[in-house]
């Protein structure tokens, strides 16, 4: 039986919709449940070392949730996965890094495969049902150059987040918090 190639485009479209969809929402949840409550957030940052964690939790709640948001809708599409991984990098550092791979030990498992989900998005690009496709921004910036924008200016801000706020606790103090 042939495929008509519109299916197949509409297959590719449908597979980056529920990427975006998958990814953002995520993300969406993630900043919403860090903005719920930015004084137990706030208290986590601290405990796992940063600096001015009242600031740290706020970013996080906006950037997740706004990032996520972004990709939902596919807008900005390069950018918002730059701003996943730039999370998924800070998570993974400060927190995850020293526990090994497996996320069941909070290891670095599922940071790092929404980093480079996230980042094969960009390359990808959003799709035709998307923000990006109707601005017809989704052809300035696509393959390798888009997840090079992704992964490279993501990892760059989270170098730039843990060296400015970050450092890391004693090991009594990784413990004093949950996350929330």
């Amino acid at each position: 039986m042939a495929v008509h190639e519109g299916t197949k485009d509409h297959g590719k479209d449908l597979a980056r919709l529920l990427l975006r969809v998958a990814l953002g929402g995520t993300m969406i949840a993630h900043g919403l449940n860090h903005g719920r409550s930015l004084d137990g957030t706030a208290r986590w940052f601290r405990s796992i070392g940063f600096r001015a964690p009242r600031l740290q939790a706020g970013a996080s709640a906006a950037v997740e949730t706004a990032a996520g948001v972004a990709l939902v809708v596919g807008a900005g599409t390069p950018l918002a996965a730059a701003a996943v991984v730039g999370t998924m990098g800070v998570a993974g550092r400060a927190v995850h890094r020293r526990n090994g791979f497996f996320v069941n030990a909070e290891g670095y498992e599922y940071v790092l495969n929404v980093a480079i989900a996230t980042t094969a998005l960009a390359a990808l690009g959003p799709g035709r049902w998307s923000v990006d496709r109707a601005l017809k921004a989704d052809r300035r910036l696509t393959g390798v150059p888009a997840a090079v924008v992704a992964g490279g200016l993501g990892i760059a801000a989270a170098s730039a987040q843990l060296a400015a706020f970050w450092n890391r606790p004693a090991p009594a103090e990784e413990e004093a918090d949950e996350h929330p």
